[in-house]
């Protein structure tokens, strides 16, 4: 069982009430589940109303945030507990440290960076944690098309398609992530000059 689970998702709350219907479930689940919520410390968009949502359930919320953006005046000043730190790196690095598993809600480019940079660290074999997409409304089916095509293509091999784990539903994509430890690959990529 998870005890931490580190969130990306959008900046904005999208034209769809559905995006800020999950957000507001999601974090109602993850306090009612006492799993504390992990996430980039901001007021606005799906981030605000994931993190809203969980603490006005008693749950617990950390966020993480670079200077830049409190100078612009986006951080939640509510929460459990808020790091202010120098750089993006920086955020992205202690968010990681911070959780057991992470998720990606529908969102933008700093949304896909952040999960992709933590997914391509299971691909390397940095860590064993789960990275899962919940597939809102298809939000994400061009994203694992394309994750198909590269298996297909050649760029990607199968054993480190099956760590990008998605799903539509938020209770049953929750428990993925609890059962799920990113499985280590056949070959590593570092072991084989393919890859």
């Amino acid at each position: 069982m998870i005890q931490a689970l580190c969130v990306f998702c959008g900046s904005n709350s999208g034209h769809n009430p559905v995006y800020k219907r999950t957000a507001e479930r999601l974090g109602e689940l993850l306090a009612k589940r006492d799993i504390s919520l992990i996430y980039g410390g901001g007021k606005v968009g799906l981030m605000g109303v994931l993190a809203d949502s969980c603490l006005a359930q008693g749950g617990r919320v950390v966020g993480v945030i670079p200077q830049i953006l409190v100078d612009k005046e986006v951080a939640h000043a509510g929460l459990t507990q808020l790091h202010v730190v120098s750089s993006m790196h920086q955020r992205k690095a202690l968010m990681a440290d911070l959780a057991d598993a992470f998720l990606a809600l529908p969102g933008g480019f700093g949304t896909w960076e952040e999960f992709f940079e933590v997914l391509t660290w299971s691909q390397l074999e940095l860590q064993r944690k789960a990275c899962a997409l919940l597939n809102v409304e298809g939000y994400y089916d061009p994203l694992l098309a394309l994750a198909d095509r590269a298996v297909r293509d050649g760029f990607l091999r199968s054993a480190n398609r099956r760590l990008l784990v998605a799903d539509t539903d938020l209770e049953r994509i929750l428990q993925r992530i609890s059962e799920s430890q990113a499985p280590p690959t056949d070959e590593g990529p570092y072991r084989n000059p393919r890859y």
